[in-house]
């Protein structure tokens, strides 16, 4: 379990203002209870963070929060923060790659980072199936977005939202005249 002491942000790269330390406070005292009541993510191959029968995970609400506010840079602390606790979690890795490649600057090397790797974790995790995809087509990767779809299309075998998404974001990246 993370505590406020073992937390140094400035050894981790990152630059708090105000509220990017409240959100990682909220997280941090989140992550305590989540841990004492034996909390954690859910079903990750089968969701993308709301299905399943466990709570959300608090570093997950969270992060969803933060993201709906536009506010990416807290949602990588939030995520960054939670990933140091729990670096076996899928969508943890999911979400984390999702936000920086939503933020300004995107490092896409660290995206595809944490995308592969929640698809280690869980090679059906629809969700990181979909935005591998979207992201490669990001760089111009039409080949790598298609093997992606393929692979929803085999996951969801009564098709899925996640596949949907995906195959419209490729439509219309082909649709682009180059």
């Amino acid at each position: 379990m993370l505590s406020m002491g073992t937390l140094d942000a400035s050894k981790a790269g990152v630059q708090m203002n105000g509220v990017t330390r409240m959100v990682a406070a909220g997280l941090l005292c989140a992550a305590g209870w989540a841990g004492a009541a034996g909390g954690g993510g859910g079903d990750s191959s089968s969701s993308n963070w709301s299905s399943g029968s466990k709570a959300e995970d608090p570093a997950v609400k969270t992060a969803k929060g933060a993201i709906a506010a536009g506010d990416y840079a807290s949602a990588q602390l939030a995520l960054k923060v939670a990933l140091a606790t729990d670096p076996s979690n899928a969508d943890l890795h999911n979400l984390y790659a999702y936000s920086i490649r939503k933020g300004a600057n995107p490092d896409m090397a660290l995206v595809f980072k944490h995308y592969q790797e929640a698809l280690r974790i869980d090679p059906k995790h629809r969700g990181a199936q979909e935005y591998i995809g979207e992201a490669y087509l990001m760089v111009g990767n039409l080949p790598k977005a298609k093997e992606h779809l393929a692979a929803l299309d085999k996951i969801c075998f009564f098709g899925c939202e996640e596949y949907d998404m995906l195959k419209k974001a490729v439509a219309a990246y082909e649709a682009k005249p180059r």
